[in-house]
């Protein structure tokens, strides 16, 4: 049985609410209402697709800014009237230029969240002017530097855990963890990549 002959959609009048989720960081982006169109267009073009209750007809986000959602997974709830959208956006998700539509407030930002933005904008000084930034030298002078620093500050990390000094583990472990996100990004790979093998490792082995 297909996602919408699963779907209750008459017990939701013809729409369902989606709830869009950035596939890498985990963060909520918006909230939409689908129907059977806008569904299958979403999964016919994996650029996601609403139904707009106020202009009356489907909308595909970014249709006008150019900041689409690059459909990843749709999931359906156990009461079939509610869809999660995992997406990839591509720039901010809401009109007003923020990432998410929702309120910095109301919706605190997960490590996870800002690891991912992090990322964001390590990736971003891999082509900038050496001098603007400390990252953009670092990748001037190439991976061999790169994984220089990853060592000494893991070796920094190990140092103040025998010292027993918890803020010096914690100050080292912050500049471990920078230095481990530019070698990935100068490696061509995300942090995503990591935790997917830790999730592989730790799945029970029959």
């Amino acid at each position: 049985m297909s996602l919408a002959e699963r779907i209750d959609w008459e017990k939701t009048g013809g729409l369902v609410p989606a709830v869009v989720q950035d596939n890498s960081s985990g963060q909520v982006l918006m909230l939409g209402y689908m129907n059977q169109d806008a569904l299958a267009k979403t999964l016919e073009t994996e650029q996601v697709t609403f139904y707009s209750r106020t202009k009356g007809r489907l909308w595909t986000k970014g249709e006008t800014s150019g900041n689409v959602l690059q459909l990843s997974n749709i999931a359906l709830d156990c009461d079939n009237d509610t869809l999660l959208v995992k997406a990839n956006p591509i720039g901010p998700t809401c009109h007003t230029g923020t990432t998410t539509c929702f309120d910095a407030d109301a919706q605190p930002e997960a490590s996870l969240v800002f690891l991912h933005q992090l990322e964001q904008l390590l990736a971003s000084r891999k082509t900038a002017d050496p001098d603007s930034s400390y990252t953009a030298r670092l990748y001037a002078k190439g991976t061999k530097r790169i994984a220089q620093k990853v060592g000494e500050e893991g070796v920094e990390v190990a140092l103040a855990a025998t010292a027993g000094d918890k803020e010096e583990v914690i100050s080292e472990s912050a500049d471990l963890m920078y230095h481990l996100l530019v070698l990935l990004q100068d490696q061509g790979l995300s942090l995503n990549d990591v935790i997917g093998k830790l999730k592989e490792r730790h799945t029970p082995k029959e």
